[in-house]
């Protein structure tokens, strides 16, 4: 039986919090999985205390119920982020999720664990490695609370930290180092937007080079970008089919499919296209 919870995370779409009429009445704009309301990098800091009260509202009303809903705060060194969190705890809102931007240690998703637990709420957190010093600490920002649903990468402020472009080739040990903590850990791995929203071909491009890399998951910028990442994110009907050949042989033991070899590594990798389509097994 078909799941569509197991790939509801494919695509998470950034919304300005500022922005309440863009914000989705439903099922989500351009059929994004997660619609992101963002208080920080896309709210100018006139605007940023009318900006939280329209997310939260937003968030504590029936119309954010339908769909996965994330609320982006601003950072936690910041007087704006400590206000962030202060309404959160004490609003009735209830997000899937709070990115948490210029995650550096674990200690930042440990104390925002503590304080979501204390007025209870369930939101789990995605951690946004967007730093040499987030870098360097990733493996252990993966592992710091349970409630750690994913780690989302952050292409221009580590750009600009490490002195790079922000090309697939200058940051590709920088995503490398994310996935393999988020793999370590068992959680989502997020790539960062594309940010160039007329260029379809490099949008998919770059999305198949994340699904190659080992991102399962990337967020946008504009809702015409979100029907290319879900198609790149969704397995075909031959993949599908391909990855249950695999499972049957796999089962019977080391077997060949179209003369290569089928061992539990191999059958591991089609146990997560079945899950990325929505499958069970």
């Amino acid at each position: 039986m078909q799941n569509r919870s197991a790939f509801s995370h494919r695509s998470w779409l950034f919304t300005p919090a500022s922005r309440p009429d863009r914000f989705p009445r439903g099922t989500g704009p351009g059929g994004t999985d997660i619609v992101i309301l963002d208080l920080e990098d896309a709210v100018a800091p006139a605007d940023k205390d009318d900006a939280r009260f329209s997310a939260l509202r937003f968030l504590g009303s029936s119309s954010a119920r339908s769909f996965g809903a994330a609320l982006r705060i601003n950072g936690l060194d910041t007087p704006a982020g400590i206000a962030d969190i202060a309404a959160l705890l004490q609003s009735e809102a209830q997000p899937d999720f709070v990115v948490l931007p210029k995650t550096e240690t674990p200690a930042h998703i440990r104390i925002l664990d503590r304080l979501l637990t204390s007025t209870h709420k369930s939101a789990g957190l995605i951690g946004l490695i967007e730093s040499a010093a987030g870098l360097k600490e990733v493996e252990a920002v993966a592992t710091a609370s349970p409630r750690l649903r994913g780690l989302l990468f952050g292409a221009a402020d580590m750009a600009a930290d490490l002195g790079a472009s922000t090309g697939w080739d200058a940051l590709s040990h920088a995503r490398g180092r994310v996935v393999a903590a988020c793999a370590l850990s068992g959680v989502l791995a997020i790539d960062t937007p594309f940010f160039d929203v007329h260029d379809g071909a490099g949008l998919e491009s770059e999305t198949i080079k994340s699904i190659a890399l080992g991102f399962s998951a990337k967020a946008a910028i504009h809702p015409n970008q979100i029907a290319t990442i879900n198609a790149a994110l969704t397995p075909s009907a031959a993949h599908v089919e391909k990855a249950r050949a695999v499972l049957r042989e796999n089962a019977k033991g080391v077997g060949t499919i179209d003369g290569r070899m089928i061992d539990e590594a191999v059958a591991r990798k089609a146990r997560r296209v079945l899950q990325a389509a929505g499958f069970a097994g």
